[in-house]
């Protein structure tokens, strides 16, 4: 999911120059035109983007929230597609017809999806304008100016906050409501943000510590005004806030689970089915691959079971992996060491698996305290356009004792390397690519690439662990069972508790994570069924490489040809592997 450096920085200095475009017609100059003008329009419109990109520029606000500016917004993205649509595409390049077709299914499906409002949700219980403070982890708060920037910042939030009411407000009004079992996480988020001491807040951090490169002198009174406007605005603020969702909102919320009851809400499963996966595939047809899956993945692990000696039945022995305390760490500390360590070790082993090491580097850390009870096992924050900032494999510390080490490989694999961390600062040198292709995430890809690099644990000899070993198969049946249970509550009228007892009968996740997962489905819907079928499709075109290919299958060139294209739809990642084939058919000797 999107969130030990051992890799030179020296990259910084490559993402600084923007990328020379082959412009060659017209045609091409106005594309690159758009894509230049559509990613600046991007930055503006989203401060916190451009703060995730480590472009500074807007660090001392916040999107507008209104009504009439998400309006404003979705014109734009609306005569952006009428405008690329005026492009002839025959006049351009094969790099840049690729830029074409995968700008023009962004755009198409950011238009498709106005309808669903889903704007009218505004808040959730794994983020929201209760959780702003998040931002902290990717500003720098190098300078005097970074600081005041977060001073501006903190100051408008009050008006970010009296706009997410006004969202809910209406959401409300038009039907738009989550569902309440979600819901009642959140009054806890809000109430943690409700201090009364100013230096206790989270948006104080950065005030509590600074880096040398603040002058001494500065430093007082930026605290001062911090521990202001925290008082006077922030606080007060959140306390708005949480009697409307308290006494107002919470109790509206919806008693129902699936996405299929909100306004229009079949459409919206199928939009989002299609958009999370890239490809036409229908709900009955992913809920039977999934079946298939975890039939397929539940022979594999009673072989484990057996390798190991166990004896009892399958579900005994998931049992046996939840709660004996040989699995877990006793302490936060240790936790986080052990995932450190697991890192230094894959890192050494990656050119098993890849010619091409990404230049940026990425570190491990732990997932902030307030948001930790309440989210997934680990998540991948990727690094700043112009290399500044590193990438950031993020861990889940709350409550070690359901965080067993049998998992840790296949989910540092998959969060780090050579999964989300690859695929991310890959996508970043792309050498001649629009920036919009340098940061493009389609979730098939990119997790579907996430779960195809746990296994390249196997290829790259870590997996000498049976446990290990079953972790890895837990981590595919937990993606497969995705499939059965996202589709399940949502298009087939399962309940909550029929999901979570479905996922513990197939996989030895402990019951914290499980509880997570089920209500991160219910709360995100689709967007998990992308991890298995893009794992499968990449799958599929490594056996029909090495099919096709016999002895001259280089494993090392599969993976770099996997990465070299960016984030793309499947059927765009089909063809390059297509072409990629046919390349190394007619070229032997120049591998």
């Amino acid at each position: 999911m999107i969130r030990s450096l051992v890799f030179a920085a020296a990259a910084v200095a490559a993402f600084a120059v923007a990328p020379a475009y082959a412009q060659n017609t017209d045609a091409a100059k106005t594309l690159h035109q758009l894509f230049d003008d559509e990613w600046e329009r991007g930055l503006r419109e989203s401060p916190e983007n451009a703060s995730y990109n480590g472009d500074n520029r807007y660090n001392d606000r916040w999107t507008d929230l209104t009504l009439d500016a998400i309006a404003q917004r979705e014109a734009e993205d609306r005569a952006a597609l009428a405008k690329l649509l005026t492009i002839d595409r025959t006049a351009l390049s094969p790099a840049d017809q690729l830029n074409y077709d995968t700008f023009e299914w962004q755009l198409k499906h950011s238009v498709e999806r106005q309808q669903f409002r889903e704007y009218l949700q505004p808040m959730g219980h794994q983020g929201g304008v209760q959780t702003a403070d998040g931002i902290i982890e990717v500003l720098p708060f190098a300078s005097v100016q970074d600081y005041r920037d977060w001073l501006k910042r903190l100051e408008a939030l009050p008006v970010v906050i009296d706009q997410t009411i006004a969202l809910m407000q209406e959401g409300t009004k038009a039907g738009y409501m989550p569902p309440r079992v979600l819901m009642q996480r959140v009054p806890a988020q809000i109430a943690a943000q409700i201090v009364d001491d100013p230096t206790e807040s989270a948006f104080y951090k950065p005030f509590a510590k600074f880096a040398d490169s603040v002058p001494v002198g500065e430093r007082a009174a930026l605290q001062v005004e911090a521990r202001r406007v925290i008082a006077e605005r922030i606080v007060p603020a959140y306390r708005k806030l949480q009697a409307f969702f308290n006494d107002d909102y919470l109790p509206k919320t919806r008693a129902t689970i699936a996405a299929t009851d909100l306004p229009n809400g079949k459409a919206y499963y199928d939009f989002l089915a299609g958009y999370f996966t890239t490809t036409d595939l229908g709900a009955e047809e992913i809920h039977a691959i999934g079946l298939k899956e975890v039939a397929r993945i539940r022979a594999a692990m009673e072989k484990i079971k057996d390798e190991v000696g166990f004896k009892g039945t399958l579900g005994e022995f998931f049992t046996f992996l939840r709660t004996d305390q040989k699995f877990f760490h006793k302490s936060p500390e240790a936790l986080l060491e052990a995932y450190r360590a697991i890192s230094k070790r894959i890192d050494p082993e990656l050119v098993k698996a890849f010619r091409t090491i990404p230049r940026l580097p990425y570190g491990v850390r732990p997932i902030p305290a307030n948001i930790a009870p309440d989210t997934t096992t680990a998540y991948y924050q990727g690094g700043a356009t112009d290399g500044s900032r590193a990438g950031y494999y993020y861990v889940n510390l709350y409550k070690p004792e359901v965080r067993p080490t049998w998992e840790m490989m296949a989910l540092s694999l998959h969060e780090a390397v050579p999964g989300h961390h690859f695929q991310f600062a890959r996508g970043l040198e792309l050498p001649d690519a629009p920036m919009f292709r340098r940061t493009a995430y389609f979730v098939a890809y990119g997790e579907g690439w996430g779960l195809y690099a746990e296994q390249l644990g196997y290829d790259m000899g870590l997996y000498d662990d049976p446990y290990d070993r079953m972790g890895q198969l837990a981590y595919e049946m937990w993606r497969a069972v995705r499939l059965v249970v996202d589709t399940g509550m949502h298009a087939k009228g399962w309940s909550r508790e029929q999901a979570i007892g479905y996922f513990k009968d197939n996989a030895p996740k402990t019951d914290q994570d499980i509880v997570n997962e089920i209500d991160r489905y219910i709360a995100w819907p689709g967007q998990a069924l992308a991890y298995k079928i893009g794992q499968l499709k990449i799958s599929e075109l490594r056996a029909r490489a090495k099919r096709e290919l016999g002895a001259n299958f280089d494993l090392r060139a599969y993976n770099d040809a996997v990465l070299e294209t960016g984030s793309v739809p499947l059927d765009a990642l089909e063809k390059h592997i297509t072409a990629w084939i046919t390349a190394q058919q007619q070229a032997p000797a120049a591998r």
